[in-house]
């Protein structure tokens, strides 16, 4: 299968040891066409629908800060139910996601590591392994018309009986160099992402599975807990909380769910003027401008400005 496959290596860089970088997030969505629309509506640029061999298609939205956004659709039916039979964890927790949530939302966040095996060896000693671990290759072509293969490994953690969200550390054992800078210049001026933000009816509750799937320690306690990873934070609030911070109803109770993404941009006022003229509905509080989720956008997008 073909498509276009942006990938970059993660290396010490840097990173120093301990916390995981953050490295994507996953959003389900019933149509990719739905999703392109709507991100590009929100100022994003998308890159082509890239294919997976078991069933899955993208969308994705690429950051200069090397994070991304994955648009998730269902692309083969059968080649998914088949994926499913033979035990692949993603395209399972996919399923559950979409059973549990409905088709439109946020699953899972992707932890960036150099030792996929490492991570599940821990997962599973903590009793908190999702499943077995995913490997797989797929061909790519790149802008300039070169292909190549990038191969994968990615390990899972769960809650025990959880739907609504997963973790999941993603190796890359092999990363052709491709260029990208196209596709990471965005009309809403978005560099990266500074936070993603979790909601959970019992927050206490979620802090051991997210400070080992990370490996970062929980600050702060009650209401919000924050885990600091080397190029962004990931905070867990209550539902109360949520609602507070962003104006937003926090939905039905759930162990953990992924409700908020939070970009860095250059400047609020480009934000906010291109969001009123594709009569984007937003609210500003504070410092950020908060668009709700909507189909095609799974989460709150909140924008901050930053220096």
């Amino acid at each position: 299968m073909i498509e276009t496959m942006p990938a970059r290596p993660h290396s010490p860089g840097p990173y120093p040891p301990g916390a995981c970088p953050l490295d994507h997030l996953v959003l389900p969505t019933a149509n990719l066409g739905v999703a392109r629309a709507r991100l590009d509506s929100l100022g994003f640029v998308v890159a082509p629908t890239g294919i997976h061999p078991f069933g899955t298609e993208n969308c994705c939205v690429f950051l200069e800060d090397g994070t991304y956004l994955e648009p998730l659709a269902m692309g083969n039916a059968q080649a998914a139910a088949k994926a499913v039979a033979d035990g692949n964890v993603f395209v399972a927790r996919d399923r559950a996601y979409r059973d549990s949530c409905g088709n439109e939302g946020f699953s899972a966040l992707v932890l960036g590591t150099q030792n996929a095996d490492a991570d599940r060896a821990r997962y599973v000693e903590a009793g908190l392994s999702a499943g077995d671990m995913l490997s797989f290759s797929r061909a790519f072509t790149d802008a300039a018309g070169n292909s190549d293969t990038a191969s994968f490994k990615l390990a899972f953690a769960s809650g025990a009986g959880a739907t609504d969200a997963f973790l999941f550390a993603c190796e890359r054992i092999n990363a052709p160099k491709v260029d990208r800078s196209a596709l990471q210049v965005h009309a809403n001026g978005a560099t990266g992402i500074v936070e993603v933000v979790a909601v959970s009816s019992e927050p206490s509750e979620q802090r051991r599975l997210i400070s080992i799937a990370t490996r970062s320690p929980a600050t702060g306690q009650g209401s919000s807990t924050a885990f600091d990873l080397p190029n962004a934070t990931l905070t867990l609030l209550d539902p109360v909380a949520f609602e507070t911070r962003f104006g937003i109803p926090a939905g039905a109770p759930s162990e953990l769910r992924f409700a908020g993404i939070v970009f860095s941009v250059r400047f609020a006022n480009t934000v906010a003027k291109l969001l009123a003229a594709s009569s984007v509905e937003h609210d500003i509080r504070g410092d950020d401008i908060v668009v709700r989720p909507a189909s095609g956008q799974g989460a709150a997008f909140v924008f901050q400005e930053k220096a």
